[in-house]
Parts: structure tokens; sequence; C-alpha cells
């Protein structure tokens, strides 16, 4: 046991008292000194003892804003099937039509002395202030899937937004389109105001200015009916092709533009962004970014159960790349 003590410490960078104390339990360590500690024992293959363990129940809520995106109920599968291969139960909570909201299973979730959360899609800001505060005093291990606002202090999951619009804004490029719109969702949804960064930063490499590429972007609710609303201003603009910030939008712009006479993508090119199921099989099939759902979805259970065994949550972002899959849906212009 000294041996071990020694290794360990040696390791962290603390003393082999410390080791101790945090192997007690003491509360007169540090969060971060303790995480050290944990990474040492992980790292010299020492188990943590099972006194460390908080006594939580085995369930993980998989909180989600609907299952009408398929990218969502795709991201509760694969999610599932981690925990249950880790000894955890899943459950699902969405948001219903009778109002039944985040706030409502977090506080049903800390009823039942939840194991943690995974928040895909949503917010932990969603919760409300008072749900939030128990989240944090009870130390409830989270983490967010592609977070709608900036969540400070929670391990976070995101695709690499901006380069996904990057992605779609070269192949359009490549193809011969010169004036490019694009489609976001609500004005302060993180993951669109990346979308918008990777835009500007595109247009800006190749010398266009602001006051060019400004006109061309749109603001939309997630659906199909808000990509059709926009996409008229859009192509009256000039554009020959417009890139959507999910799949629905995607498709929502082809039929706003089939309102108008034109085609796709022989008029006007159309990508989106998530490959959700069926996208092949649409009219055209969507040329579209595919989120790596498998990756991402082991990375969150990884970062759950990391925390579960007592470590810290993993600062800032970690970025998943996607990649675009290109289909009928985009085409030189004319």
């Amino acid at each position: 046991m000294t041996k071990r003590l020694t290794q360990v410490a040696t390791f962290a960078g603390v003393s082999e008292m410390t080791v101790r104390r945090v192997l007690n339990g003491s509360s007169e360590v540090s969060a971060t000194t303790r995480d050290a500690v944990l990474t040492a024992l992980d790292v010299c293959g020492y188990p943590h003892p099972p006194s460390m363990r908080r006594e939580r129940a085995p369930l993980v809520g998989l909180v989600v804003p609907d299952l009408q995106n398929p990218v969502f109920p795709a991201f509760v599968e694969t999610l599932a099937g981690r925990l249950n291969k880790a000894g955890l139960i899943p459950v699902l909570c969405t948001r219903t039509a009778d109002g039944v909201s985040e706030a409502n299973y977090v506080d049903m979730l800390l009823a039942q002395n939840i194991g943690g959360i995974i928040f895909v899609g949503s917010s932990y800001a969603d919760v409300g202030p008072e749900q939030g505060r128990a989240l944090r005093e009870r130390g409830v291990p989270l983490v967010l899937v592609n977070a709608a606002d900036e969540n400070p202090g929670v391990t976070q999951i995101s695709a690499d937004d901006a380069y996904a619009a990057e992605q779609a804004l070269g192949h359009l490029c490549a193809l011969g389109h010169e004036r490019i719109g694009l489609i976001l969702g609500p004005v302060g949804h993180l993951p669109s105001a990346r979308k918008l960064a990777g835009y500007a930063s595109f247009w800006k490499r190749r010398g266009v200015g602001r006051e060019v590429w400004q006109p061309l972007v749109a603001h939309a609710i997630f659906s199909m009916a808000g990509g059709a609303g926009v996409v008229p201003r859009l192509i009256k603009a000039g554009v020959t092709a417009v890139v959507c910030a999910s799949d629905a939008l995607a498709l929502g712009a082809i039929r706003g533009t089939r309102r108008l006479g034109l085609d796709v993508p022989r008029d006007v090119s159309v990508t989106g962004f998530d490959d959700s199921l069926f996208m092949v099989s649409t009219d055209p099939p969507l040329t579209t970014a595919r989120q790596p759902v498998p990756l991402m979805a082991a990375a969150a259970v990884e970062a759950l159960l990391s925390q579960v065994d007592g470590h810290l949550p993993t600062e800032g972002p970690m970025w998943f790349e996607t990649e675009l899959i290109v289909r009928g849906s985009t085409a030189a212009p004319r």
C-alpha cells in the first residue's frame, strides 16, 4: 500500500498525506488536487475506493428538445446503447405539447437521486435557475451535446459548426457558385452563431466584404416552414445556392424554391446539416453535413462516467468534424 501511495503521490505532484486524504474523502482537499489524485490512480492502474463513489441511482437522464428532428432520436439511441453497456439506465426526457419542460424533468430526476444528465441540442440554462442551482449544489454529473447556449463550467461535446459551414461553402464555390446564402436558426442559438462565424471567415479569406454577404444571411425557426419562408428573399437577392443549418431548413428551402417555379439543383443548390434519416431518399437526395453521432455519443458517455468517478468536468468544448455527404441537391449554376 505504501508503494502505491508513493507512486500516486509522485505522479500527482502531491504528498502521500494528501493522497490519503483524498482516498478517505476529506473535505480539506481542493477539487483540483482531488482530480489530480484521481487521475494518478487511473494512470497507475489503481481502482478508486468504492466509498469514493457517490451513492446515486444508476439512472441517466437524456434531455432533448423534441423527437421531430430525426437527429435527436439518433443521438438518443446511440447514447442509450452506450449507457446500457456501462451498467446505467437511460431515462428519456423530451418537451411535450402539453407543457412538460426541462425544468419539470430535472425536478423528477433529482427526486430519483439521478446519476447524471446528458442534454442533447438543448441547454443547461433551459432548466431554470432553481433547478440549475440544485444540480450544481448536488454535483450531478452533466454533459451537453450541441448545446444551444453558452454553458461555462459544464462538459460540452459539439459538432464543429464553423468547419461544416466552410466545408459546404467550399463545395459550392468549387461548383462555380459566387452568391451563396445562409439560413440559420434563431438569433442567439449558439451552433447557428458558430456557422455564421465560419461563413464570415470563409468570405473574409476571399476578400469579400461584409456588405456583400450579410444581406444573404437569414434566420428562421428550425422547421421546413422556416426554411420555406425565408428562401424567397435570398433568391430575390440573387443567390444561386443556399447553405442551411439543419436538414429541416434545407427541405423547407427546397419547397420554397419550387413554389417560385424554380428547380433544385438546376436553378438553386441547397445543402443541409445533420444527415438525418431518409435524406438519401428525398427529392432530390440532400447534400448535407453528417455529424459523427457514434463518436460524439461515445465521448459524451465517457465524459459522464469520468464525472461519476469523481473527476472534474472537462473545460471547454470537445469538437468533432462533420463530413459533407454530396448528393443530388447541389450542382453547377446555369
